[in-house]
């Protein structure tokens, strides 16, 4: 059926030309400490006691090898969570490849480490038929971290991000299939991916070796991100360079924004074991304030690299009322994904995602997502991302829960950068969107709508 084809069709745009170029260079193996691009959000262990200094950590991700020095310094940091490599951290305590990269400014100062990163995007998204709309709006994220180590065994970490997302309006941006939370704490917003809050994370963390390879951890946000699913659409390398959200957003990615969540887990070389308790209820309309709550869900998350260029994880949730509009009906989720990152000769890379999902409602409704991203990095200037899903909805109909209905979304883009100074990079991209309702939906969307986003970009750190 052509729904369910669509997401590996996305994987294979990216992944075939890239394996093409990896085996040409297979000989460069890709380090397993090695620099990240700026949108990541991770920071990492100092070196000893240093007089102030700021460091670059994007040069992977354009193209300039890394001095000695600096190599030197990468080389002796270690993961937040435990001993291993600093690569493998993403958002919140989820993992992603080791061979991954890592940004941001970098300052020592004393016994601390201080980093700061922004993204931000300036797009102007348009979506044809009786449902498309167009809307030019300003999103991305401001993060800043400051980590420490505890004696000779321990490591603190404090996180911050911010988004100018509220800033964009109450109804979000237009996005065909996608639906979820609303703009005005009475009617539900479809066809349109709502803001994220002002205050993505607000996390401290602290991790404490019991060993040569293991750990044991706790982390804590207000807000936070509890163990379930990969990581967030916002810090993969194969997502993070496309402006638009996953209509699977809200089976892998809606709990990365929650109001009180505790993490407790243990590390042990190539694996991970972690359980959260966080609050169930999904962010209200107001974008811009601090809620609080019970913290009366439950996820727990197994993670596994079996290699520097591999990252799985399978998670489960039971998540207590999480729509304001349907407040009696809770959530069984689970999630399995894989991640696959490897460089392509000198200074490239490409990076693929592929996850399910399904999400059991109390009201008896079972759906399916299915996930397939990939992004190429061939050189300093270019990227090339696609993202292929499909998902079971009963969401986009006239009646809200009504009959469950298939749908599927294709979406492919590009990005040039140039960059501005040591620590600045503007990019401009575009993407081209093609949505497959089913044969019951498509009335009401004109048939298989188009959509389309011109974007330019700025990364700092």
């Amino acid at each position: 059926m052509k729904l369910w084809i669509a997401a590996p069709a996305a994987w294979l745009m990216i992944t075939c030309p890239a394996w093409a170029q990896d085996h040409q260079h297979d000989h460069h193996a890709p380090p397993a400490q090695q620099e990240e691009p700026a949108e990541r959000q991770h920071d990492h262990e100092a070196p000893a006691a240093e007089p102030a200094e700021t460091h670059n950590h994007n040069q992977m991700d354009h193209g300039e090898a890394p001095t000695d020095d600096h190599a030197s310094m990468m080389a002796n940091m270690r993961g937040l969570y435990g001993p291993y490599a600093m690569g493998r951290d993403a958002s919140g305590t989820a993992w992603q490849p080791d061979a991954s990269s890592h940004g941001g400014v970098h300052v020592h100062s004393g016994d601390w480490m201080l980093m700061g990163h922004a993204m931000l995007n300036g797009v102007y998204a348009w979506s044809d038929g009786p449902r498309g709309d167009e809307k030019a709006f300003l999103a991305g994220m401001i993060m800043g971290s400051a980590r420490r180590d505890v004696g000779e065994r321990g490591t603190l970490n404090f996180r911050a991000m911010l988004s100018p997302d509220p800033f964009m309006g109450a109804n979000g941006y237009p996005l065909l299939f996608a639906a979820g939370e609303s703009a005005n704490g009475v009617d539900p917003l479809v066809d349109r991916q709502h803001p994220h809050d002002l205050f993505m994370e607000l996390s401290a963390s602290y991790s404490h070796r019991i060993g040569e390879n293991s750990s044991v951890f706790i982390y804590g946000g207000l807000p936070g991100e509890p163990a379930f699913g990969p990581p967030a659409f916002m810090h993969r390398m194969s997502a993070m360079d496309s402006p638009e959200a996953p209509i699977t957003h809200h089976w892998f990615d809606s709990t990365h924004i929650t109001f009180g969540v505790l993490t407790a887990g243990v590390t042990h070389g190539d694996w991970k074991l972690e359980a959260s308790q966080f609050r169930g209820r999904e962010p209200d309309e107001d974008r811009f304030d601090i809620e609080t709550g019970a913290l009366d869900s439950t996820a727990v998350r197994v993670s596994w690299n079996p290699g520097e260029n591999w990252s799985f994880q399978a998670s489960w949730a039971d998540i207590n009322s999480p729509e304001a509009l349907e407040p009696d009906e809770d959530e069984e989720r689970w999630s399995v994904s894989g991640i696959y990152t490897r460089r392509i000769g000198e200074d490239g890379w490409w990076s693929a995602t592929v996850a399910f999902s399904n999400k059991e409602r109390s009201d008896g409704a079972s759906l399916d997502a299915l996930l397939a991203e990939a992004a190429w990095h061939p050189n300093e200037a270019w990227t090339v991302f696609a993202r292929g899903e499909a998902i079971e909805t009963d969401e986009l109909g006239l009646i809200h829960h009504g009959p469950v209905e298939d749908v599927a979304r294709l979406s492919a883009g590009v990005i040039h950068d140039w960059r501005i100074n040591e620590n600045a990079v503007f990019g401009v991209g575009a993407l081209v969107q093609a949505h497959y309702a089913s044969d019951a939906l498509e009335p009401l969307y004109g048939g298989d709508p188009e959509g389309a986003m011109g974007f330019v970009r700025l990364k700092v750190g």
